[in-house]
Formats: C-alpha cells, structure tokens, sequence
C-alpha cells in the first residue's frame, strides 16, 4: 500500500459539483492499493497516519499527531500512485491492484482510522474527483506499507 500524506490547513472532494468529503487541518491522504496488499497494510497505514508527528507545536517544531492537533483525515483513492512511467510518455498501470482488490482495502483503511478516532473524510472510490487542498507548509510524507518477512 502506498500513501502520500499532505499536511493541509483544509482540503475538500468534489464530484459531479457535489462536496463529498471535507476537513479543516489534517491530512490529505492519496492512498493507493496494489495487488499484494492485504487488511494488515490498512491497518499499518492508518497507524502511520494517525501517529506521524508532523504538525507544528508551540515552538514551532514538528512533533504534534493529527490527534494532538484535533485534526481530520481526507482519504482519496489515488491507482496513479502506482504508475510506471520509466519508459515511453504513457505511464502504465499494472502494478496497482484491480478495483475488486482495491476498494475493499481503501474501505479498510478508513474503518482503521476510524478505530483509531480520528475525524474521517473521503473521496468517492473510482470517481472523477476534484480535489481542493490548502496546503500547510508545505509538508508531504510518502509512505510505502513494509515488505512481508
């Protein structure tokens, strides 16, 4: 599983001109599946998520969580996390999980963060999204589930 965390002073999704998901301060979280990936990366990831102190505290220092500054979570599903694009001009997609593997797992990740009691948004899975972000800092995480033993 694959994330891009983007600290974000506020972020929202719209689809069709509908908002569907939105938060104040938080994460934008870009999340993509691949094939391999399994209900523990879900939970790893939003572990990360939740526990990644990256928010500023009085002195200015990265050391607070999304918790500790009573922020949200936005969750985008993002396949192109997964593109391949070391040859010709058209990436490829093969390595991102199909979507009958992907959703579930997308759906598991917001349940985790949930369980952990963070405020959670979303986007729409499989949707045109627009997303709208206003980025704090900026700060941007790449997180890569570990490899299995």
């Amino acid at each position: 599983m694959r994330a891009v965390l983007q600290r974000a002073a506020s972020a929202r999704v719209v689809v069709a001109g509908e908002t569907v998901g939105e938060i104040g301060v938080g994460w934008l979280v870009l999340v993509g599946v691949a094939p391999t990936d399994m209900p523990a990366d879900a939970a790893w990831l939003a572990d990360k998520v939740v526990g990644s102190r990256a928010f500023n505290d009085d002195a200015g220092k990265m050391n607070r969580s999304v918790v500790e500054v009573a922020g949200g979570v936005l969750v985008v599903s993002n396949f192109t996390l997964y593109a391949d694009a070391v040859k010709g001009r058209r990436p490829g997609f093969t390595a991102a999980a199909r979507p009958e593997v992907a959703e579930p797992l997308y759906d598991r990740v917001l349940h985790e963060l949930r369980l952990l009691g963070v405020p959670v948004a979303a986007g729409r899975f499989g949707a045109d999204m627009r997303v709208e972000l206003v980025n704090d800092g900026p700060v941007t995480l790449v997180l890569d589930s570990p490899p299995r033993p």
